[in-house]
């Protein structure tokens, strides 16, 4: 009996020891800790005691190699900092848990995220992928490739960023190849991020059939932002297509999506639904709706609330002064400058179609000062809209006269047509000279 309890307090005693050891451990840590703000090198050198206190790899080690390569880091020690990084990582598989160890990857993956370095911030992506696959941690790797992914979106590393995609599709596939309906969110995550590639290389074609397979995947529950992102790259392409009614309903799901996310493109993709809205020649104003009423006065919006007021009034000096006295709000965003003056052509247009309505003969001067434009480039817009059928009519070029209906007058375009006909014969009677010239 007596035996035992000694054997007892034996044990007792070493399990004493190693928590003593523990503690002291973590003490260290915490000392370590209270140098970071005010002597990085002495914390540095601390925190390299707790390593050598640890006889294994185990938490503290793990949690004093994180601080030391936040450390290095934030004094510009690159050349140490990746090398210390790649020693924490083999802490993974055995010192932590799965959970802390993603939760402290991720961390320091967005403490130098920051950095004007991409070499260095694409090496640490990379030697996460590799401690990842060694690890198998699939969850992970696939979250740390898509971040590589957006890295190499934003530096416009087109190549390298295809093959990250190729290798996240691969990740999101059956054995066979046919698409994991398990991972249907990962999978959207997937197509925004390429989505994103073929918006910026405009690549309409592989953009068009790739955005049609992701609306139609609905085996998930996307972040916001995901949707966000496919739908305001969706408005562009449509956009571009002339599709404005289509664009103004992804604008508006975009602005919603990101809205929900708090993320800031909700403020550019309301600026794409005003342009979106009025380039469909809709009269609906789209600050009447419940998300986008709030954003009526914000100071990037006001310019385009203007824009809108005087759009619904017909009023084209006012539209066109808003224009050029909020030039730099509204142009700095070249998708709304590329726009622009497809915007102001509509807008002539609607407002001259509208002021031609009581007459049956007008004089181009008067329309001209209506308009606000020179004659030359009104007259160039009336025998343009006179071809396309949108105007049922003439241009009396003596009288300087628009003249609606079916009178019979010369108008500009039999003018040009004629005068199209005189050369093509001329031309070809110069041939037919030459063509006599050479036989004699």
């Amino acid at each position: 009996m007596e035996e035992d309890e000694e054997d007892y307090g034996f044990e007792y005693s070493d399990e004493e020891e190693d928590e003593e050891e523990e503690v002291m451990i973590e003490n260290q840590y915490y000392v370590s800790k209270s140098y970071i703000d005010s002597d990085v090198p002495r914390a540095l050198a601390s925190f390299e005691e707790v390593l050598k206190m640890e006889t294994e790899k185990g938490e503290w080690g793990f949690k004093a190699l994180k601080q030391i390569v936040k450390l290095l880091f934030r004094t510009s020690q690159f050349d140490l900092v990746l090398k210390r990084y790649k020693e924490m990582l083999t802490y993974i598989q055995s010192a932590v848990t799965r959970n802390y160890s993603e939760k402290s990857i991720n961390s320091i993956l967005e403490f130098i995220s920051n950095t004007q370095n991409m070499v260095l911030l694409q090496q640490f992506y990379e030697t996460t992928l590799d401690a990842l696959t060694e690890a198998k941690n699939e969850r992970l790797w696939f979250k740390t490739n898509l971040k590589l992914g957006k890295l190499l979106f934003d530096i416009e590393d087109y190549i390298r960023l295809n093959k990250v995609i190729k290798e996240l599709h691969k990740a999101c596939q059956n054995v066979d190849g046919s698409a994991d309906l398990k991972k249907g969110t990962q999978l959207l995550e997937v197509y925004a991020l390429e989505i994103q590639m073929y918006t910026a290389t405009k690549n309409t074609k592989k953009l068009r059939a790739l955005y049609e397979k992701a609306l139609q995947v609905k085996s998930a529950i996307p972040h916001p932002l995901i949707m966000g992102i496919i739908r305001e790259c969706g408005g562009k392409m449509l956009m571009g297509d002339l599709e404005f009614e289509r664009a103004k309903t992804d604008f508006y799901e975009a602005f919603k999506c990101y809205d929900e996310a708090g993320n800031s493109r909700r403020i550019q993709c309301l600026k794409y639904l005003v342009l979106a809205n009025m380039l469909a020649r809709s009269e609906i104003n789209p600050f009447d709706s419940p998300e986008a009423k709030s954003y009526v006065g914000h100071p990037e919006i006001v310019a385009m609330t203007n824009l809108v007021n005087a759009y619904t009034q017909k009023d084209v000096k006012d539209f066109e002064s808003i224009l050029e006295k909020q030039r730099d709000s509204i142009m700095k965003d070249p998708f709304i400058a590329a726009h622009i003056q497809q915007l102001l052509a509509s807008f002539r247009t609607q407002v001259l179609l509208k002021l031609i309505q009581p007459y049956t003969r007008i004089g181009l001067d008067f329309i001209s000062k209506q308009l606000n434009i020179p004659l030359l480039e009104l007259e160039e817009l009336l025998v343009t809209l006179i071809l396309d059928k949108k105007i049922i009519g003439s241009i009396d070029q003596v009288e300087k006269r628009l003249i609606l209906g079916n009178q019979q007058v010369q108008s500009s375009t039999e003018f040009y047509q004629s005068m199209n006909e005189w050369v093509n014969r001329v031309s070809s009677l110069k041939s037919s000279v030459e063509a006599v010239s050479l036989r004699l």
